[in-house]
């Protein structure tokens, strides 16, 4: 089948590939870094709990544990904490590298004023398990939950799901993060993510976002300056487009998923 084809179809359903969710029915201009002209980008509380030990663990800004509780509260120990499953949409890591609008954004950043501020180590250790959270703690513990077989059936009818990948975001949490933004499929005016996320009853949400840079330290106005122009730039190109047909349970001891494994691998065409 030729990509044309594929375009045109998910499993013998019409679909026109360029429906994908809005900005209007997402939530991430609502949840972008709050940037002050003239000033620097501060490393936030919950990065420097979960992110900046596993990046920089000797650096002064680092929180080094957290208790967790019997409300959830997830405890943190220098950047770890309990494994925890969630369901996830795959990045295939050898697409995002072949693609010129990555490498050209790679670039921008390996030249940029703050490049020296980037965790760029930490890239070959993650690439095999690059994604976006969907379902985010499905079960917290050594033992993977498992979804019974009328959750998979109606997975497996929803068919494969079309994403674009645009870039470059900072959200007002976890800042010194930055990530890849995922525009899922508009089905029948429908938001295909949402549609995952109602079949396991959970909490439909409009923010799905693949990690890719960490910052080891906060930036100065120049710095942060030149962060917010890649931004600008970026905010509207495409990155990668994928046709996922399969999503992962993965588990993870920590947020970066350095030591993630992937449960199960859940067919959904």
């Amino acid at each position: 089948m030729t990509q044309t084809a594929r375009d045109q179809s998910f499993c013998g359903q019409s679909f026109c590939s360029q429906c994908f969710c809005s900005d209007a029915e997402l939530g991430y201009l609502r949840s972008r870094t709050r940037f002050v002209e003239g000033a620097g980008l501060t490393l936030d509380e919950a990065y420097r709990l979960a992110h900046l030990p596993l990046v920089a663990p000797s650096h002064p800004g680092v929180i080094p544990r957290r208790d967790g509780n019997e409300d959830g509260l997830v405890g943190y120990e220098m950047g770890r904490h309990q494994r925890i499953f969630s369901l996830v949409l795959p990045v295939p890591a050898d697409a995002l590298e072949s693609s010129p609008a990555y490498r050209a954004l790679e670039t921008e950043l390996r030249e940029a004023p703050f490049a020296g501020k980037l965790a760029w180590e930490l890239l070959p250790r993650r690439r095999d398990r690059l994604h976006a959270t969907l379902c985010g703690s499905l079960a917290i513990g050594e033992e993977a939950p498992v979804l019974d077989a009328a959750a998979r059936a109606a997975l497996a009818r929803l068919g494969p799901i079309e994403v674009e990948l645009r870039g470059l975001f900072s959200g007002n949490v976890n800042v010194g993060r930055l990530y890849l933004r995922a525009y899922p499929e508009s089905r029948n005016g429908a938001n295909v993510f949402r549609q995952v996320q109602a079949t396991l009853g959970r909490r439909e949400t409009d923010l799905y976002v693949m990690g890719l840079h960490n910052l080891v330290d906060d930036l100065d106005a120049g710095e942060a300056a030149a962060l917010v122009d890649i931004f600008a730039r970026w905010w509207d190109r495409p990155i990668l487009r994928i046709r996922a047909e399969r999503l992962w349970l993965l588990g993870a001891r920590d947020d970066l998923v350095l030591d993630g494994e992937i449960a199960e691998e859940i067919e959904i065409c």
